[in-house]
């Protein structure tokens, strides 16, 4: 006999709504810390809950079915009014504590990320924040999925971040992207613009990172495919490949705050980068939140201008 609805395990609905977000049984363990098996008993006991077939198997995977689709939608608003009464009763408080989740990208990292995180230990001691290295697309979508709670992100000129519903965002600040050449010496100091880079070998980030696609795109509005030699995430070896006259790359402002690279820099673009940050409406308004947004405005200038 199927129970009444009132009495649903939200637990496992949210597994079920995990599910029609990441596809398999695999990946809603792994994202919840849980065994497959133990994910897959937990949705046959919803099947009994509600008295319908609610997974239908195709290959070697499942599928929902169309009852599944309809909790599904209803789980939706479920999970957003929880979170939302969670914040509501967190924003009753004026002291901000417990975890924030936050995810970064490697530039806003190193940056401003240890002067954001000494101002919130001096300000409120009761709130913990863990940080992740994440590229912007992945984070903005973790964010939503609510693995992070607030993430940094940027979008480059041009090329707006994909936008996900109930992701509250609020800018940051904005800074250029620069062509880093080599100081001096053949064949650098003939580089004075995009166009006289195209026989020069280049570093890039990987290929898919909304960064490599910008930089890519410069270069073939110049006339030219460039050669990428050196594929990195990691900015400061790029850095290090063009300090020791091996590369040239685009590089934003942000990772000249803390230190200036031996680097000849040139204007290639007089659009800014915008950074922001985003997290899930339902908890904008909790003391936490509000916090670590609170002291990255207050150690993040609107603009960054490095000379």
């Amino acid at each position: 006999m199927k129970q009444h609805p009132d009495l649903l395990d939200v637990r496992r609905l949210r597994l079920l709504h995990e599910l029609s977000l990441r596809g398999t049984l695999a990946g809603v363990a792994e994202a919840l810390h849980q065994s497959p098996s133990s994910v897959s008993q937990a949705l046959t006991q919803l099947e009994r809950e509600v008295g319908v077939p609610l997974l239908e198997k195709v290959g070697r995977r499942v599928r929902l079915t169309p009852a599944a689709e309809v909790l599904v939608e209803h789980t939706a608003v479920i999970l957003q009014r929880l979170e939302s009464a969670a914040s509501d009763v967190a924003a009753q408080g004026d002291q901000a504590s417990g975890t924030v989740r936050l995810a970064v990208f490697q530039s806003a990292a190193s940056a401003f990320m240890p002067q954001m995180l000494t101002e919130l230990a001096a300000r409120h001691p009761r709130l913990r924040v863990t940080m992740s290295q994440r590229e912007p697309e992945q984070a903005l979508y973790e964010t939503w999925m609510r693995e992070f709670d607030l993430v940094i992100a940027e979008e480059y000129p041009g090329h707006t971040a994909r936008a996900y519903p109930n992701l509250h965002r609020q800018p940051l600040t904005t800074d250029l992207l620069r062509l880093a050449v080599p100081p001096s010496g053949d064949p650098w100091d003939a580089i004075t613009s995009i166009a006289a880079a195209a026989g020069a070998p280049w570093t890039m980030e990987p290929t898919g990172t909304a960064s490599r696609r910008w930089a890519e795109q410069l270069c073939r509005e110049a006339g030219f495919e460039p050669d990428v030699r050196f594929e990195t995430d990691d900015l400061e070896a790029q850095i290090a490949l063009i300090e020791s006259g091996n590369a040239v790359a685009i590089l934003p402002d942000l990772m000249r705050v803390r230190r200036k690279p031996q680097a000849r820099m040139i204007d290639v673009d007089p659009r800014r980068r915008s950074v922001f940050t985003a997290t899930r409406t339902a908890i904008s308004t909790t003391p936490a939140i509000r916090a670590c947004r609170k002291a990255l405005a207050s150690v993040v200038p609107r603009q960054i201008l490095v000379p």
